[in-house]
């Protein structure tokens, strides 16, 4: 399978823009456009799952309706020569601050899963962060990659086994570590629930097997199900985020930050860096949109770290829009795996296409030369 992957991304998805793209049909001409032909090839449960959000989806909602709010102010007539969108982080150079956020169980979409996603990344020189609930190995998925690698982790109940976790992605050449603070317990996800959402045969958490399971638990009659019981006795604390700071010797991110008094206690814990996020609507609902969540969290971070931002990203405008309100870089979920289930390793790769041609466009025509260049004033 990784032999097939690799001669088709030599084949066929050489360099941008790709050739593979004259094949996508021409109606895609934006990335939201691919939701409805990944609709129609997934079941309706693996939709419920990817597309839901918790409750009533009212932050999913707001994470791109905060984005459309917010207006560019346009500059003309700018010496654009040299113009690039390339940024360093943590000592890897990138073309451009567009990554793959981490998202389970991507063979929901696509039989090749991640290993799918990786080439289509590698393909566009994109960074990519792999779930720990990826749905192949992540030794498979380092090995398929020509583009740097994050791994993100969960923090296991069995803290022995978050060790081993952190050490495979060590010794298969990740990057940085993105550690998602935001999801102690799932989120209410009625929208799941209504379509009777399970795990199909063949895919799970493959690089969870082997973790010893929480220990059954059914809750009394007038009992809470949720305090009181083993689904918080392994929830983490800071304690446990300066625990993995100090074993890791990657790079350490906390994804799920949004609000200034987690950011500062955050880089007080050693954090190298931060992802606003919150986790795409799914966990709690109501909660402001990530772009809104951003200026306090930059201002309280003041240039210490990177801080990054993902949740609501559908143009290369919002990806600007995050840059000038103080993010080095941003990262899309959704719009990629639409792409995956639609069209595999090419559709993925179309998605970053589009999206940084976006980006160019809305910097060329907002007078920005660099993304150094692009701050508060090209706001209004």
């Amino acid at each position: 399978m990784v032999q097939h992957l690799k001669r088709s991304a030599t084949t066929a998805m050489s360099s941008h823009p790709l050739p593979a793209l004259a094949q996508i049909p021409p109606q895609i001409a934006a990335v939201a456009d691919y939701e409805a032909f990944a609709r129609e090839r997934m079941s309706a449960a693996a939709w419920a799952y990817i597309s839901g959000a918790a409750a009533d989806e009212l932050t999913l909602a707001e994470n791109s309706a905060a984005f459309r709010r917010l207006r560019l102010r346009q500059r003309v007539l700018a010496d654009l020569d040299g113009a690039n969108t390339r940024l360093e982080l943590f000592g890897d150079a990138f073309e451009y601050p567009i990554f793959l956020a981490p998202v389970a169980y991507q063979k929901l979409a696509h039989p090749e899963g991640e290993l799918a996603a990786a080439l289509g990344a590698s393909a566009m020189r994109a960074g990519m962060v792999v779930s720990t609930q990826a749905s192949v190995a992540l030794e498979d998925i380092a090995a398929m990659a020509s583009a740097p690698l994050w791994f993100q982790l969960y923090l296991q109940p069995d803290r022995g086994f978050t060790q081993e976790l952190v050490n495979r992605a060590e010794s298969a050449g990740y990057r940085a570590l993105v550690l998602t603070v935001d999801a102690p317990v799932n989120g209410v996800r009625n929208r799941e629930q209504r379509a009777g959402f399970v795990l199909p045969a063949g895919v799970d958490a493959v690089n969870l097997r082997g973790m010893r399971p929480l220990p059954a638990y059914t809750a009394q009659a007038g009992a809470s199900a949720l305090f009181g019981g083993p689904l918080l006795a392994g929830a983490p604390t800071w304690a446990d985020v300066r625990w993995l700071i100090q074993l890791a010797r990657l790079p350490v991110l906390l994804k799920g930050i949004t609000t200034a008094e987690d950011a500062q206690r955050a880089v007080d814990c050693g954090a190298a860096g931060i992802i606003v996020s919150n986790h795409g609507g799914r966990t709690l609902d109501t909660v402001p949109a990530t772009i809104e969540a951003l200026p306090a969290v930059a201002q309280a971070v003041d240039g210490r770290v990177p801080v990054l931002l993902d949740g609501g990203i559908r143009r290369g405008t919002d990806i600007f829009k995050a840059l000038a309100l103080g993010a080095a870089a941003t990262l899309v979920g959704r719009p990629y795996v639409y792409g995956l289930a639609a069209a595999g390793a090419p559709g993925v790769a179309h998605v970053l296409h589009m999206l940084r041609t976006e980006l160019e466009v809305a910097m060329a025509l907002t007078g920005r030369r660099t993304l150094k260049d692009i701050d508060a004033s090209a706001i209004c």
